[in-house]
């Protein structure tokens, strides 16, 4: 299956860098890199120029969202992850970085990819209010409702909202591992 492919009107503000692009054929995300350089301490956030804008067309967002070997090897994550971009933005891609390590300042130099863009199709949506939503297996369950994997344990459904399932959800992040990407 082949998937849509659109234009993405681009300007570059910073004529030296590189404008984004895919690093592997198939990529779903478009390597954004930092326009300055930057130093972050532990925990500091910043916000880091990309030296570009888009249009982005009518009927698709742009999200921002953290590279997986950057936050793995050195702690950088996104604030914000993902950032949205609608449509009708046509100022400057920042990206809110932030450096996760406890211990060492995170150093970013002038061109390093640093974040991905992703350009996807939403649908238009039109609220309808009501007085009741129709009933689900998973009812008002929420953060962990649905069990840890490995033990194949499941909600009962019933929707109660309690508490208890902040323990599961625990549980479930230190049974399920680190998710990890290839893309970067």
């Amino acid at each position: 299956m082949s998937a849509e492919k659109i234009n993405v009107e681009i300007k570059k503000l910073d004529a030296e860098l590189a404008l984004p692009a895919y690093a592997y054929p198939g990529d779903a995300g478009l390597d954004l890199c930092s326009a300055e350089d930057a130093t972050l301490a532990p925990f500091e956030r910043k916000l880091i120029p990309t030296g570009i804008a888009v249009a982005i067309p009518h009927g698709y967002a742009g999200f921002v969202l953290p590279r997986s070997g950057l936050a793995l090897r050195s702690g950088l994550s996104l604030v914000n992850a993902p950032g949205l971009i609608d449509s009708q933005y046509r100022g400057e891609i920042k990206v809110i970085a932030i450096n996760l390590d406890a211990h060492e300042p995170l150093c970013i130099q002038r061109g390093e990819r640093i974040a991905q863009l992703m350009v996807v199709a939403y649908p238009h949506t039109t609220l309808v209010e009501v007085g009741e939503l129709e009933n689900t297996e998973r009812g008002s369950g929420g953060f962990g409702s649905s069990g840890s994997a490995s033990s194949g344990s499941g909600s009962s459904g019933s929707g109660s909202g309690s508490t208890a399932s902040s323990s599961t959800a625990s549980s479930d992040t230190a049974s399920s591992g680190t998710a990890s990407s290839n893309s970067q």
